[in-house]
């Protein structure tokens, strides 16, 4: 790999570029991550312990909660979209994660701990910004072991399926394999 010189704010100061790359290719992906806010600097209040976590619950609202599922609602507001105007699909994925954790709470005893091992989602449909989403969450395998969780999201004014996702939490410890 042969060191290239960029003067892109998105790239690191020790970028390498193959010596067998056009480039005007690496020039167009550099081009693009910056497009899609790499170069942004984070502002000063969200560079703080735990922002994120608390921003991203902010979007979701419970419906409903029972033993082994929960109803949330959110709205695809545009801080949590992408460049194109859609749910940013790491957006999708911190809510999957929220949601399924949240779910797993209740089947799981409170003094029990347990971590995300295991996450597929299917995007089968983008979320356009400002639409309403429904999420369920249900527990699909409860074990001694472990928590299988499935979360559909579906867009409230159509009711088309947007993502399906699996998540699988391992209880603590962690049985010998």
């Amino acid at each position: 790999m042969a060191s290239k010189q960029s003067g892109s704010v998105c790239a690191s100061p020790s970028l390498k570029i193959s010596e067998e790359m056009d480039p005007r290719h690496a020039s167009r992906t550099l081009s693009f991550v910056k497009v899609m806010g790499a170069a942004n600097p984070v502002p000063s209040n969200c560079d703080t312990h735990a922002f994120y976590d608390t921003f991203i619950r902010n979007f979701i609202k419970v419906d409903h909660i029972q033993r082994g599922r929960l109803s949330c609602s959110l709205v695809a507001k545009p801080p949590i979209c992408n460049g194109y105007g859609t749910l940013h699909g790491g957006a999708v994925g911190s809510l999957v994660e929220v949601l399924s954790t949240a779910c797993v709470r209740t089947v799981v005893a409170e003094d029990k701990e347990f971590f995300l091992g295991e996450m597929s989602i299917s995007y089968l449909s983008a979320t356009p910004a400002n639409e309403e989403v429904v999420a369920i969450a249900s527990v699909v395998k409860k074990g001694r072991n472990l928590t299988v969780v499935a979360v559909e999201f579906k867009l409230k004014k159509t009711g088309n399926l947007l993502y399906i996702t699996h998540t699988t939490f391992y209880n603590m410890p962690v049985a010998s394999l």
